[in-house]
């Protein structure tokens, strides 16, 4: 199944006999809370989910995005409607990192029928609603292990035995600038695939065959394995989503540099090259 849903093709599933249940995760870094926004305006059906409470555990040494307590993010899906054989369907305000981060932790628990949609909700035509839907209690009851997960130690050794992609951008992959973390650079050995350039100006994605050839050209035929991780496990899923759009699989550091920096005992290295 394409991990990804055009916006055509979600309005024609949604009249159907078999409506998708419909996850609104609008969430910015550092920005407004996305539930004012979803009250504004959501497409119809559409349950919000916040990343920051509900698709993530507590900052702290895991990073800021730590991966949910498989039960507590079962229970956020449940109430959500999703149940284990109804198709999901995800979407944010564009940028996509959301969604995928959605999209990332329900196939890695186990569901196996999620896509996100494409261009998120600025590719949308129809109407869109403000009522806030109350769906039936869905049974979905995770299973984590479905994707691989990468934790720090790892990732490290990913970094030298096969191919570890570093999805931000890439001034800060070189650590000429660090808005966030407590030191820039990147993992030793990691090469830097910024994810701005899997998609569009307007966020959709690039054709399949232009994102295997982008990764290609990047090491991924040549590796044993292929990984990723981001600042906090947000738009790294994106990175992973835009590889599983070009047919090749890839694991996660959820804790990605956030966790990997705040550990002093971890080696940083600088500059444009993997090193």
């Amino acid at each position: 199944m394409k991990p990804i849903i055009t916006a055509s093709e979600c309005m024609s599933e949604s009249a159907g006999p078999h409506p998708p249940v419909l996850l609104d995760v609008r969430w910015q870094l550092g920005g407004p809370h996305g539930r004012p926004d979803y009250e504004a305006g959501h497409i119809p059906g559409a349950v919000f989910v916040d990343l920051d409470a509900e698709l993530a555990g507590p900052p702290g040494s895991g990073g800021r995005h730590p991966l949910p307590d498989p039960e507590e993010f079962g229970a956020v899906m449940r109430r959500a409607g999703v149940s284990r054989d109804t198709p999901v369907v995800v979407y944010d305000g564009g940028q996509g990192w959301a969604a995928a981060r959605a999209w990332w932790l329900l196939r890695w628990t186990g569901h196996e029928d999620v896509r996100v949609l494409d261009g998120g909700l600025a590719a949308w035509t129809g109407e869109l609603q403000t009522e806030i839907p109350t769906p039936a209690e869905g049974d979905f009851r995770p299973v984590p292990g479905a994707l691989p997960l990468l934790d720090a130690d790892g990732a490290a050794a990913l970094a030298r035995s096969g191919l570890l992609l570093d999805a931000r951008a890439a001034e800060r992959y070189r650590g000429d600038v660090e808005p966030i973390d407590r030191v820039g650079g990147h993992i030793p050995g990691a090469v830097s695939a910024p994810t701005s350039e899997n998609v569009v100006d307007d966020g959709r994605f690039l054709p399949a065959h232009s994102l295997a050839s982008r990764f290609e050209g990047l090491g991924a035929d040549r590796a044993p394995q292929v990984g990723v991780y981001c600042g906090s496990g947000v738009s790294g899923a994106h990175e992973v989503l835009a590889l599983a759009v070009a047919g090749i699989p890839a694991a996660l550091y959820a804790g990605s540099w956030s966790e990997w920096s705040g550990d002093e005992s971890r080696p940083v290295a600088k500059g444009p090259d993997p090193q």
